[in-house]
């Protein structure tokens, strides 16, 4: 490939389905362009097809039903920028098609249930999120999704929750300790009964210490800070909206706490929160709001999700433009 990047940048995008990645690879496609990033879905590197899985009893989120060697090797090549040529899980078959040639692009993104389970790949990631949707809010998306869309009934659909649930907390859920930043979508503090969760508190944690990540602080950084930003700025319909920011403490890792509760009535409101956001990594004034109002259609737009996902891919857009600049100048200093 004669276009071949100096500097291979690997993004990890982890979570369960279901709770969100699509549309935060969505957002990332805005912030990148389709030419700089090539994301590669992990599913590829299932081992056994579903009807092996199916004979066997283990499920795609068993280590044991994926080629982690293979994962390795792969995006290790692709971080030296090397061509690998990639084996494909057919979503509709269920069945693993022939291999294609993948190029290496300046950012490869690796997203799926287990970028983060393996060391060795694990090592390779540059810069990491992963998306944690709690159980209530799990158990009612996918319950209005699969009784809406499928025509499963709740007792088919919370069967099926249950059955992935020990894999899920075995081998998926523990890999956001290794997570650089975690986006976790819990249930609203601001109104007592919301049994559908229309209503989201979200939360961004940010890894302190990581060299070339600064991360984002409400008013003051190192402060804690409750705001209720509704006034004249602001538009808040019930149940208004509460912003938390400070310090804490998790898996043994000091992290920065910024979280949304409740739902933004104006898009375009937003320039006003961003106005009080520091180390956005944003290009010009009002990126951030401009990046949200793009997509008003994508889930989340309206609440803290879409608006933690955007400050998310302006941390990893930051993180590949600090790790290219350094690979030019270490060519330089070796001229």
């Amino acid at each position: 490939m004669s276009n071949k990047p100096d500097r291979v940048v690997i993004i990890g995008v982890a979570g369960d389905s279901g709770c969100g990645k699509s549309t935060f690879l969505r957002r990332l496609g805005d912030l990148f362009g389709q030419d700089l990033m090539t994301i590669i879905c992990l599913d590829d590197y299932h081992s056994l097809d579903r009807k092996q899985r199916k004979q066997t009893g283990i499920t795609a989120l068993d280590p044991r039903a994926n080629n982690f060697d293979l994962m390795y090797e792969q995006v290790r090549d692709l971080k030296q920028g090397k061509s690998i040529m990639k084996p494909i899980y057919n979503h509709e078959t269920g069945m693993i098609d022939p291999p294609e040639r993948i190029d290496p692009s300046g950012i490869i993104v690796i997203e799926g249930l287990h970028p983060l389970y393996d060391e060795r790949v694990r090592e390779l990631v540059d810069f990491s999120v992963y998306l944690d949707l709690s159980e209530p809010v799990k158990i009612a998306w996918k319950t209005k999704r699969d009784m809406a869309e499928r025509g499963h009934t709740l007792q088919d659909v919370m069967q099926a929750i249950e059955a992935r649930k020990p894999d899920f907390m075995a081998y998926i859920d523990p890999q956001k300790q290794y997570a650089d930043v975690v986006i976790q979508i819990l249930p609203t503090n601001l109104v007592a009964e919301d049994p559908e969760h229309k209503y989201l508190r979200v939360r961004l944690l940010q890894k302190e210490g990581k060299e070339g990540f600064e991360p984002v602080y409400l008013f003051d950084d190192g402060s804690t800070i409750i705001w209720t930003p509704c006034g004249k700025k602001l538009t808040c319909s019930y149940p208004g909206m509460r912003f938390f920011y400070g310090s804490d403490d998790y898996y043994g890792h000091p992290v920065s706490v910024l979280e949304v509760d409740g739902q933004f009535d104006r898009l375009d409101q937003v320039i006003y929160i961003e106005n009080h956001l520091s180390n956005l990594s944003t290009k010009h004034y009002g990126e951030l709001t401009q990046l949200l109002l793009k997509h008003e259609d994508y889930p989340g737009s309206n609440n803290g999700t879409g608006l933690l996902q955007v400050i998310v891919g302006l941390k990893m857009r930051a993180m590949y433009e600090t790790l290219t600049q350094k690979e030019v100048l270490l060519a330089g200093a070796n001229r």
